[in-house]
């Protein structure tokens, strides 16, 4: 009888084990590291969240101007506040893989095969399309080919673009400013508003200087 309960006990214990396991893996797991799922995700597409779309200039750090898509063509002499230099950046993924349309001309800023930046349609969905902004330490932002891996936007003193297979993230040429067209720069002067609810009636009141 005492060898019966015995077993009883020890196949209880067992079973108990087998069923506390899995848990026992999720809670013991210390200083997990998700930077291996983050950098799997930055290169995937993300269409479930709503896409961010941002209106800005690049300044180009060799041509002294800003980008600009003129339609097919692409060139880098556009003065502070041309309407061809405002560019529709839009997220494409998790990370910082990004769309740049021209306001303008709903043209979309490419790179094909040969290197050779042009512009397409805004129809075009392809990986051409696609850039990977990079953010160096310099605080100058560079633009790199998501498609064709180490070429970047690049272009020389006149504005001209350079081909992607003759660029480097270190080179000038590829160095670029992101600035809001005039006009649109936030006034970070205002106070923040914000609002409260009151408990008799759940009307919303506004804070702040009026």
């Amino acid at each position: 009888m005492w060898s019966l309960l015995s077993t009883l006990t020890v196949l209880c214990i067992q079973m108990l084990l087998v069923m506390c396991n899995p848990l026992q893996q999720v809670l013991g797991v210390d200083g997990v590291n998700f930077s291996v799922h983050v950098e799997n995700q930055t290169q995937v597409r993300d269409t479930m969240s709503r896409r961010q779309h941002r209106v800005y200039q690049l300044y180009s750090r060799t041509s002294g101007k800003h980008v600009q898509v003129l339609g097919r063509r692409i060139s880098a002499r556009g003065e502070d506040g041309d309407k061809y230099a405002q560019l529709v950046v839009e997220a494409a993924t998790f990370g910082s893989q990004v769309r740049i349309r021209g306001k303008e001309t709903n043209f979309y800023l490419c790179m094909n095969s040969r290197g050779k930046l042009v512009g397409k349609k805004a129809s075009n969905r392809s990986d051409d399309c696609l850039f990977v902004e990079k953010v160096l330490e310099n605080h100058y932002t560079a633009l790199m080919s998501a498609r064709y891996t180490d070429w970047y936007v690049g272009f020389n003193k006149r504005g001209r673009p350079r081909p992607g297979s003759r660029t480097q993230p270190n080179q000038q040429d590829g160095h670029f400013m992101k600035r809001f067209p005039p006009g649109e720069q936030p006034d970070l002067t205002t106070p923040f508003r914000f609002t409260t609810i009151s408990k008799r009636g759940n009307r919303v009141r506004a804070n702040g200087p009026r």
